[in-house]
């Protein structure tokens, strides 16, 4: 027993020793990380932290610059910003260019997530099989969400019909087919630029999260908050490929590491805090409005935004997937995560 151990021993020391001249072999990697939400932001800490661990699995082989505040570009070119190797790892907001990702836009779908946390997991796991081919000029690392967003506007909006006629900046452009189906205009902007068009009246409303509302100084400008899981939006961090092409074997296992689904949740709970915290500041604002719906209000708007479903489903049709084997899978993950409403 005694001669047992001493050889596991010596093999754990023999495997560390491997692995450590094979560490050192490897050639030092900087990396761009490109993050257009502002440096005080709590999406942040969590990439940096995600960028921390992945130098420590490296064996400090691959290091890492975060660079917040559009730095590098603006929030609608961080996609195209990985694919040109301006950035090495890129935060993308997919919904920012409509059109182009079709199976992913089934997570912007209205009252589909009830939670960030989980929800983030169970958006990962589904859009796996599918992300090789949809962003295939990436190195696609991991998929997660925001806290649900809710409807935030200059009057109160209680009915879908209430907007008709409203200008309304959409978080993505799932959201901007809901408010053009009931009748409202889509004025088009980046989370940065979005106060300045409510404050000159360019836009009367705008779909957010709670917390992130504050941070850019929007809650300044909109009084009334329409308290209702309406969508999240969903997230891609995705990279260079050519950077993941040149790495070392171990480098690449390091990567791989740190783009899974338990990745994509831990991401995902960190800005989820301080979401819920932003909900529970503004709920509690004398000078606002945070109001709920009834059950039949609440039936209104889920029948109003139906046909969303079928549009998607065509646009999934056309890049060749079949839209009920897609949408079967994204609920059945949903219900496996306990993140679907």
């Amino acid at each position: 027993m005694k001669q047992t151990r001493i050889r596991l021993l010596i093999a754990s020391a023999l495997t560390a020793l491997s692995l450590g001249a094979a560490q050192a072999q490897d050639k030092p990697v900087m990396l761009k990380l490109s993050s257009w939400v502002p440096a005080q932001h709590a999406l942040n800490p969590a990439l940096q932290a995600w960028a921390d661990s992945l130098k420590a699995a490296s064996g400090g082989t691959l290091t890492s610059t975060l660079f917040p505040s559009e730095q590098l570009g603006k929030a609608f070119d961080h996609y195209d910003m990985a694919r040109d190797g301006i950035a090495d790892f890129s935060y993308v907001n997919p919904g920012y260019q409509p059109g182009r990702f079709p199976i992913f836009a089934a997570s912007s779908l209205p009252f589909m997530v009830n939670n960030a946390k989980a929800g983030s997991a169970a958006i990962d796991a589904w859009y796996r099989a599918y992300a090789a081919k949809e962003m295939k000029d990436v190195h696609f690392c991991f998929a997660f969400a925001h806290d649900p967003g809710a409807l935030h506007s200059r009057k109160k909006v209680v009915l879908p019909t209430d907007l008709k006629g409203m200008k309304v900046r959409p978080a993505t452009a799932t959201i901007g087919q809901m408010v053009t189906l009931l009748g409202g205009t889509n004025v088009q902007a980046s989370a940065p630029e979005s106060r300045d068009m409510l404050e000159r009246g360019v836009a009367d409303a705008i779909t957010f999260p709670w917390g992130s509302l504050s941070l850019f100084g929007i809650d300044k400008v909109v009084k009334f908050h329409m308290d209702v899981p309406l969508y999240v939006t969903p997230f891609v961090w995705v990279m260079n490929k050519d950077k993941y092409d040149a790495m070392s074997a171990n480098q690449k296992k390091a990567v791989d590491a740190h783009c899974t689904s338990e990745w994509a949740e831990k991401v995902g709970s960190a800005w989820a805090d301080f979401e819920i915290a932003g909900h529970v500041k503004l709920a509690a604002d004398s000078g606002r409005e945070v109001y709920k719906l009834t059950p039949d209000q609440l039936k209104a708007w889920q029948q109003a935004v139906a046909p969303m479903q079928d549009q998607w489903a065509t646009d999934v049709k056309n890049v060749g997937q079949d839209p009920a084997a897609v949408m079967g899978a994204f609920k059945k993950s949903l219900t496996k995560y306990k993140s679907g409403l």
